[in-house]
């Protein structure tokens, strides 16, 4: 092991954010029970706002992001973790409030972590990343709530080209569900129906201010955009619909009413993938690899060197990224 490594270190410069490569040593990591060989990670639309300094995410800086991280464990003091261990890093706010992915190394703490599951290799482990992860926690819930392929209706997948809502379509079809993809962008609609989507909406359909209550549609959704394109899907759900909500996208304020709730019983399930329980992790990590085709999802990856990740932080808050983005981090 080197004594120096790469990584992408943001520090604060007056009202702006600096961000560039610089050499590091182990001893400039934080503490933790865990060190990890980073080999890939990704960029998710919140990776995009850190790097731009937006949201006020990161509160103390000098900071390393990139929220989620494959790779191989060199040292550890916890039991369930031996050298050569092959792990994931998903939430617990790395990369936020804890030094990320965007580094060759990461000491983090062990139960932040998951073992890579039998049948997946870090490549691939995040090509599905946190935005992935979170589509399956949505499945999860939309199940959890009864939703079933068998039912009569369709799923309503919003930000449908965005990394969130590609695996949601794909996951969504090939457990046979009948898929409604939402887009703003022309460009992509053959790449949904390649996923599998049934039908494709303009996303100025659900942008528009809408009644409390519309035509029902909706058997279930999957919303990645939140703020007016949620209110609008709210009014829109069949009686006893399920939306699993996992973005913020379109901001962090729900015009809508209690209608929708009190007349047709729909039901908000939130999706923190965040402070995920362990167990779950586990088993949405099992599932991907079992029920998410790794030809599809090559498909829907682009993969870039972490040496070129700025310009491609800018590309995904204008909504310009398709798909995942996979981050190999060894080159930078």
């Amino acid at each position: 092991m080197a004594d120096t490594f790469r990584g992408l270190v943001l520090r604060q410069q007056e009202k702006s954010v600096q961000a560039d490569f610089q050499n590091l040593t182990l001893d400039d990591l934080p503490d933790g029970d865990v060190l990890v060989r980073v080999r890939w990670s990704t960029l998710n639309y919140k990776d995009g706002m850190i790097l731009n300094g937006l949201g006020r995410l990161v509160r103390q800086y000098p900071h390393v992001p990139g929220v989620d991280f494959a790779g191989e464990v060199i040292s550890s003091d916890d039991p369930r973790y031996a050298p050569g261990d092959q792990v994931i890093l998903t939430g617990w706010r790395v990369g936020e409030a804890h030094w990320g992915g965007y580094a060759e190394y990461a000491r983090v703490k062990a139960d932040w972590l998951v073992p890579m599951p039998d049948g997946l290799d870090g490549a691939h482990a995040m090509a599905i990343g946190t935005a992935g992860f979170t589509s399956m926690l949505a499945v999860m819930a939309l199940e959890e709530q009864g939703v079933s392929p068998d039912q009569d209706g369709e799923i309503l997948v919003t930000g449908a080209a965005g990394g969130v809502g590609s695996v949601a379509v794909g996951l969504l079809s090939n457990l046979g569900y009948r898929v409604a993809a939402s887009t703003g962008r022309a460009d992509t609609h053959d790449y949904l129906r390649s996923l599998g989507a049934h039908s494709i909406l303009d996303r100025s359909e659900l942008s528009e201010a809408s009644k409390p209550l519309l035509s029902e549609r909706w058997l279930g959704a999957v919303d990645s955009v939140g703020s007016t394109t949620l209110a609008h899907v709210l009014s829109e759900m069949k009686y006893h619909g399920v939306v699993a909500a996992c973005g913020l996208a379109g901001g962090p304020d729900l015009p809508a009413t209690v209608l929708p709730f009190l007349l047709r019983g729909v039901r908000l399930i939130g999706i923190d993938s965040v402070m995920c329980p362990y167990e779950k992790r586990v088993t949405a990590w099992k599932r991907l690899t079992q029920e998410l085709p790794m030809d599809q999802l090559d498909a829907v990856t682009t993969k870039v060197g972490l040496r070129d990740i700025l310009p491609w932080g800018e590309k995904i808050l204008k909504g310009q990224v398709r798909g995942r983005l996979l981050i190999d981090v060894q080159d930078c």
